[in-house]
């Protein structure tokens, strides 16, 4: 059985990627943070519709927790598929931004991507397997109004899923990218939400997380074995 580990695990997308992996035949590592209840119930879904999965927590900017944690993890078994999800919003235009919504966008999405990823590689290395897959954003492609530390973070992880893809493609190991547009998360403004999608989204509504979590769920399976250092979107014709 593959093991993966879904940071923000307990979010609209990250749920939805934990119980895909799950029905695939993974054990999934759901992660939570500051939302360690809501990742449980994830787990609690996944054990009751027959899956694998176990709750874990830590904080992704603190890189010796993350290690702590991640040697945990790994004492018990190799970790072939990491999902990169854990990330937030804090919005402002750039002339408000204030120092600390810069700091702790960049911290959690780029600075937690290194903390998580950076310890995996080897095993997965030694394994001659794996799947690297980042959880972008339309804003890091097309830019968004109020999230230049949003699109900064993510559009950073673009090139640096880019860079270790070639790092890591003769190793048996890929690295992607998905980048969704508007997705039916807890995130969504509704009022905005309609606006927005019947300005900007060709297919006039918003996508579902079990929509994106397919797409990582292709990417994380053997039939992806082809496809590295891509930035796949996922936005219903946007752009």
């Amino acid at each position: 059985m593959r093991r993966a580990l879904v940071t923000g695990g307990s979010g609209g997308i990250g749920a939805a990627v934990c119980r895909r992996l799950a029905a695939d035949g993974c054990h999934v590592f759901v992660h939570g943070n500051a939302h360690r209840d809501a990742a449980q119930r994830v787990v609690e879904e996944i054990l009751a519709a027959g899956g694998s999965a176990e709750v874990v927590a830590f904080d992704v900017t603190d890189a010796q927790a993350t290690k702590a944690a991640i040697d945990a993890m790994l004492a018990q078994g190799a970790i072939q598929i990491l999902v990169n999800n854990a990330g937030i919003h804090d919005d402002a235009v750039f002339p408000a931004m204030r120092a600390e919504q810069w700091h702790r966008v960049i911290d959690v999405s780029l600075h937690g991507f290194f903390n998580v990823t950076q310890p995996l590689t080897l095993p997965m290395i030694r394994g001659r397997w794996g799947r690297i897959i980042n959880i972008s954003s339309v804003a890091a492609v097309a830019g968004n109004r109020g999230q230049v530390n949003y699109a900064s973070a993510k559009g950073a992880l673009n090139a640096a899923t880019k860079s270790l893809s070639i790092e890591l493609a003769s190793r048996g190991i890929t690295v992607n990218a998905v980048a969704p547009g508007i997705i039916k998360t807890a995130m969504i403004d509704a009022k905005l939400e309609a606006a927005i999608v019947e300005r900007m989204v060709p297919m006039q509504r918003v996508g579902q997380p079990a929509e994106v979590a397919d797409l990582v769920a292709f990417l994380a399976s053997d039939r992806a074995d082809y496809i590295t250092g891509q930035i796949i979107s996922i936005n219903g014709g946007m752009f």
